[in-house]
């Protein structure tokens, strides 16, 4: 009998062993998984060859959520944004957590209109490998799945996650997010940086979580991140916009996309977002802790909408003093 530690639980198993026999025992399928064994990932066309031992450390991982297998919007659409060389058509980010089931969160996914949904990488529940995931519930050829870090408070952790999340679905684009610490949820950007450097090596697109700070944000696009993703206030909080001076200016810097991340409450601060000339809004919260979670999704896509129209058509001046509307001439 050999001995496995597995999620952090301890499995026996009859060995001698494969990853590949593992699994199959487990009754996972290896197509939607990935495995680390002793901090090591192991490429899917090795399970079948890779042996495990006595006392070995293995985390198989799954994603809450599907493939990136959407067909982006074509090059030249009316108003499309472009990230890592596809264009898209919605500038609403949807999470994908704090729903009440997988049903609700694909009514709002749905009623939002979104095609960036960003997904966790967790563990695999190996006690029920029959469990429902999100990809049986939201159709993996309508979005594109956007993994994300979700949790990590250090470089290597973040590093470590999108590895796995790569392996699991084969995905570059990604999130990136590293927490300073669990009350404010606040980006650490010295980790953050470390993080961003490693992956833009390694091939990844990065899409980055970070502070309002244009100084920041512009070492992360200097460092090669395809997308910059500065909160609005704290994670959660539904505060709305609590910096637009900085949000601006981080606007008028970049020359990549620009979307405000977390602390959007409602419709209206999307639409303050998208009116300092974002180029999308990512949100979880605002809509999944709303009452009615498809109603606010429907609300938040009109929102952003409203707000981009309103950023292209020209906001008229501020004045100190009222400057009437009607025509003074011919008054009786």
């Amino acid at each position: 009998m050999m001995r496995l530690q597995i999620n952090g639980e301890t499995r026996e198993f009859d060995g001698p062993l494969t990853v590949g026999g593992m699994l199959e025992q487990l009754g996972l399928d290896p197509r939607k998984i990935a495995v680390e064994r002793n901090l090591q990932i192991v490429p899917k066309s090795a399970y079948a060859e890779t042996g495990v031992a006595e006392g070995d450390r293995l985390e198989i991982v799954h994603f809450i959520g599907g493939d990136a297998s959407v067909a982006p919007a074509a090059e030249g659409d009316d108003d499309s944004w472009l990230v890592a060389g596809r264009h898209y058509r919605s500038r609403l980010l949807v999470g994908t957590g704090k729903y009440k089931d997988f049903e609700q969160t694909a009514q709002a996914l749905q009623a939002s209109g979104a095609e960036i949904v960003t997904v966790a990488v967790r563990r695999v529940n190996v006690t029920d490998p029959t469990a429902p995931m999100l990809i049986d519930y939201v159709d993996p050829k309508q979005y594109t799945y956007l993994p994300n870090t979700a949790g990590c408070y250090t470089a290597e952790d973040a590093v470590r996650t999108l590895r796995l999340a790569r392996e699991a679905g084969g995905w570059n684009l990604v999130k990136l997010e590293v927490l300073g610490d669990e009350v404010t949820l606040y980006p650490h950007m010295t980790e953050t940086l470390t993080a961003a450097e490693t992956l833009i090596k390694e091939d990844f697109d990065v899409m980055v979580y970070c502070s309002d700070d244009p100084i920041m944000a512009k070492r992360l696009e200097d460092l090669g991140c395809c997308a910059i993703m500065p909160l609005a206030a704290p994670i959660g909080s539904g505060l709305g916009v609590q910096n637009p001076v900085n949000i601006r200016l981080i606007v008028e810097q970049c020359k990549v996309p620009v979307l405000v991340d977390a602390g959007v409450g409602t419709a209206s601060d999307a639409t303050v977002a998208m009116e300092l000339g974002c180029d999308g809004v990512l949100m979880n919260t605002a809509i999944a802790g709303a009452k009615d979670p498809v109603l606010m999704a429907r609300a938040m896509k009109a929102a952003i909408e409203a707000g981009r129209q309103a950023y292209l058509a020209g906001r008229m001046p501020r004045k100190l003093y009222a400057d009437p509307s009607s025509p003074l001439g011919g008054l009786i």
